[in-house]
């Protein structure tokens, strides 16, 4: 089926909670709190969003697995009832009667098909009517969700520089005091856990800026909401610019918001940093005016006239760190060491600190 040509009718849930209803895909609030993302944008646009990536390698092979042939991305939200784990948010079609104990997901089974794209056994019927979380898990690296002790753990591939990357700048913003997710190596994977807690909902910026990941735009829609999330906002475009995180973009970072009332809570922790640091080659250069994360950084901060304090970067905090992450792979630590130093340097040379 075209996602075009999709009619939903029913009730937007939040948990058990009838918080709007859908006629004909036309969204009418009944209570708080809606997704952000709707009060924005269309109903088909918000499932599109939270769906599988069509272009990843293994979803046509998880899709085949579970016998889904509409290749639409509302098809494969819908066939989960649009649910993910990091958030509350269900469809309650018309003529269902369906609980969120229904819908929400609580087993793991194809779990390694999504990730690994191999299918080693054949699974049941009872498992094929199973929701799975899969399909709703966005992103374009092949990944999946394990529940792990009681635990949502999202495992992500990578190379050993992706891998390094995400699990040092995590580790490297905790201690200079920022809110991160956790990374942990595991094997030729990444993992971390859901941040949520299944207690909080995490709203991506796309559905409050759309596309538009431009500094001021996101600073002030972010600041408007609450100024606290303005500085929080800063503190991840920094650490974008120290770290050369050239992929921050609005479906990787957002806010977190009460399941019961709505209310926004803080920025959700700096998560999905692959794409940065050593991912791409090691600098051994200054940051020239070529630089995709530094200049931009500090223009705005100039343009605006924001005061902002870099932390302190020590680097025998830095070398013992890098020692500490992955330590069997070959990664030259003393290059990423220097490049952070560099670019400290560099941010604190323009921002006269």
């Amino acid at each position: 089926m075209e996602e075009n040509t999709w009619k939903i009718n029913g009730f937007l849930m939040s948990g058990d909670r009838k918080v709007a209803e859908i006629r004909n895909n036309e969204v009418a609030q009944i209570s708080a709190p809606i997704p952000l993302f709707l009060q924005n944008y269309p109903l088909l646009t918000w499932l599109k969003s939270r769906a599988i990536c069509g272009y990843r390698s293994n979803t046509q092979i998880l899709k085949e697995t579970l016998g889904i042939p509409d290749a639409s991305y509302i098809a494969a939200a819908m066939r989960v009832h649009g649910a993910t784990i990091t958030d509350n948010y269900w469809i309650c079609q018309e003529g269902e009667s369906l609980t969120y104990a229904d819908v929400r997901f609580t087993k793991d089974t194809f779990a390694d098909v999504a990730l690994t794209g191999i299918c080693s056994r054949t699974f049941t019927e009872e498992e094929l009517r199973e929701n799975c979380p899969e399909l709703t898990n966005i992103g374009s690296y092949d990944k999946c969700w394990k529940l792990l002790n009681g635990t949502w753990w999202m495992f992500k591939e990578g190379s050993p520089w992706e891998r390094f990357s995400e699990i040092f700048i995590a580790e490297l913003g905790a201690k200079l005091g920022f809110s991160m997710a956790e990374y942990q190596p595991a094997g030729p994977y990444v993992k971390t856990p859901d941040f949520t807690h299944g207690r909080l909902n995490l709203e991506l910026a796309e559905g409050l800026v759309g596309g538009n990941d431009y500094y001021p735009y996101n600073y002030d829609t972010f600041t408007r909401l609450d100024p606290k999330l303005g500085k929080e906002y800063l503190d991840m475009v920094f650490m974008d610019a120290l770290c050369y995180n050239t992929d921050r973009h609005t479906q990787n970072y957002g806010v977190l918001r009460d399941q019961d009332t709505g209310k926004i809570l803080c920025m959700a922790p700096n998560f999905d940093n692959n794409n940065a640091l050593i991912s791409h080659g090691y600098f051994r250069k200054p940051p020239s005016e070529w630089d995709r994360t530094i200049p931009p950084f500090v223009n705005f901060l100039k343009k605006r006239d924001l005061s902002y304090k870099l932390p302190d970067l020590d680097g025998e905090m830095l070398s013992s760190l890098a020692a500490s992450v992955l330590p069997e792979e070959d990664i030259d630590r003393d290059s990423v060491v220097q490049m952070l130093l560099m670019r400290m340097q560099c941010l604190r040379d323009r921002l006269g600190q």
